[in-house]
C-alpha cells in the first residue's frame, strides 16, 4: 500500500511531540520535500510506515532541540573546532574499524552512537560512556543482539562506539542515510547534485553543541564524506582527511548487500536487480570525487589508509597513521586498541555473506565504473 509523508503534517507533530515551535532556519525544507515526495511512491506495509514516520518525526525533533539548545546557550558557535580527523572512502572499505580503532585511544573525541541518537542536553565531561542515557541504550543493544546476533553482522555497532556523521547529517535532510531508506531515484539524484553548505554548516553546530561540556579532538566519519570534499574543507580548512581502501569489487557487493537488507526493513522489500544497476555508479563517483578534490589540494593532504594492512598488522597499521597525523602514539592508545580488537575479532556475530552475482553484477560488469580508480591505485585483491 501506498502512505503519503506530508512534510508540514510531519513538521506540526515534531513541534508538538517536543515542545518547540521554531528552527533556526529553513534549510532542511528543500530536501524534506524531495524526499517525501519519493518516499510516497513506495509501496510499503502498515508496520513500515509507522517505523519511518517515526524515524522522520525523532530526526526533526532532534533538529529542533538542537537548535533550542543553541538559542539559549548563545557562543557555542564561536567555539573551534581544531583539526578534526575524517575517516571516509568508497561505502565498506574499513572506514568502521578505522574509527573504531581512533575512538579506542582515550586521547580523542569521537560522536558516540547513543549521542548522535540523544544529544541534548549534550554529554558531560568524563560520562561519555556512563551517562544514563549511554547505558539505557546498552541495555536495548544486549536484548536486540540475543534476539537476533545475525542483525549485527553487517556493521561493528555498539552505543559506546563511534558512528556516522550521515546521521546528524540526516537532521539537515542531505544525507545518504535517508536513500538507503528505499528505492529513491529521485531524491539520489537531486543529492549527489544539490548544494551540501548548509549540511555541513547544521554538522559543525552539531559538533560545537556537544563538546561543549566534553571537549575534544574529533574522531569522525562517513564514507560520503568522499562526494563533498570540497564542502568539507570550508568548515573544516585544518581537517585531517583519511581514505580508506580495499577491494572495491568486495567493497559493492557489500554496499549491494547493506542496501537490500535496508530496503527489506523500511519497505518490505528490496528490487536487487535495480541495486545492482545503481549503486556501482555511485560506489565509484565516491572514488573519483575524492581524486578530482586531491588534484586540486595536493597528494599529501589524503593519507590513504588499505584494509589488507589493518587486517595484517593493525598496530603497525596505526602506528604509521598516527605518524602521519602527527599526535602522539601513547603506550594507552594501543593497549585500548588491542583490547577492543581482542573484544571484536572478524566474524564476532556471524560471516556477512554475499555475492555480486545477487545483484545481476560481475567484475567484468563493474569494471568499467572502476577503471580510473583502479589505474591509479594499487589495491590488494580480496578473491571474492
Amino acid at each position: 500500500m501506498q502512505y503519503r509523508f506530508e512534510p508540514d503534517e510531519l513538521i506540526e507533530t515534531a513541534m508538538k511531540q517536543t515542545g518547540l515551535d521554531r528552527f533556526s532556519g529553513d534549510s532542511f525544507r528543500e530536501g524534506l520535500e524531495v524526499l517525501t515526495t519519493d518516499m510516497s511512491r513506495l509501496e510499503r506495509t502498515d508496520a513500515a510506515y509507522q517505523v519511518e514516520r517515526d524515524i522522520f518525526l525523532g530526526y526533526l525533533g532532534m533538529r529542533l532541540k538542537i537548535d533550542d539548545w543553541l538559542e539559549t546557550h548563545p557562543g557555542l558557535t564561536d567555539r573551534s573546532i581544531e583539526k578534526p580527523v575524517f575517516v571516509f572512502g568508497l561505502p565498506r572499505t574499513g572506514t568502521t574499524l578505522t574509527s573504531n580503532l581512533l575512538a579506542a585511544d582515550p586521547a580523542r573525541r569521537s560522536l558516540l552512537t547513543w549521542e548522535a541518537n540523544d544529544p541534548v542536553p549534550p554529554p558531560r565531561a568524563g560520562h561519555l560512556y556512563d551517562d544514563p542515557r549511554a547505558r539505557a541504550q546498552i541495555e536495548i543493544e544486549t536484548q536486540a543482539k540475543a534476539a537476533n546476533p545475525e542483525a549485527f553482522k553487517y556493521y561493528r555497532s555498539s552505543a559506546v562506539y563511534p558512528t556516522e556523521d550521515v546521521f546528524p547529517m540526516a537532521h539537515d535532510f542531505k544525507s545518504l542515510f535517508w536513500e538507503s531508506h528505499g528505492k529513491l531515484p529521485a531524491y539520489g539524484e537531486w543529492l549527489l547534485t544539490t548544494d551540501m553548505h548548509s549540511a555541513y554548516a547544521y554538522h559543525r553546530r552539531f559538533l560545537q553543541v556537544l563538546q561543549s561540556e566534553a571537549p575534544g579532538i574529533w574522531n569522525l566519519k562517513m564514507p560520503s564524506h568522499s562526494l563533498w570534499l570540497r564542502t568539507l574543507l570550508d568548515f573544516y580548512p585544518d581537517a585531517r582527511l583519511i581514505w580508506t581502501h580495499r577491494d572495491p569489487f568486495t567493497a559493492i557487493g557489500s554496499l549491494c548487500s547493506l542496501i537490500s537488507s535496508s530496503h527489506v526493513r523500511h519497505v518490505g522489500h528490496a528490487d536487487n536487480r535495480w541495486i545492482g544497476q545503481n549503486y556501482p555508479a555511485q560506489a565509484a563517483l565516491h572514488a573519483n570525487r575524492i581524486m578530482d578534490v586531491r588534484d586540486e589540494i595536493g597528494e599529501n593532504r589524503i593519507y590513504d589508509l588499505h584494509y589488507a594492512s589493518v587486517m595484517r598488522d593493525p598496530i603497525g597499521t596505526m602506528r604509521d597513521l598516527y605518524a602521519w597525523l602527527g599526535d602522539d602514539y601513547t603506550p594507552e592508545a594501543e593497549a585500548a586498541m588491542r583490547a577492543w580488537l581482542a573484544d571484536n575479532p572478524q566474524g564476532k556475530f556471524g560471516r556477512h555473506e554475499y555475492r555480486l552475482a545477487q545483484f545481476d553484477l560481475s567484475e567484468e560488469t563493474v569494471r568499467p565504473h572502476l577503471e580510473r580508480y583502479l589505474d591509479r591505485y594499487a589495491i590488494e585483491p580480496e578473491g571474492s
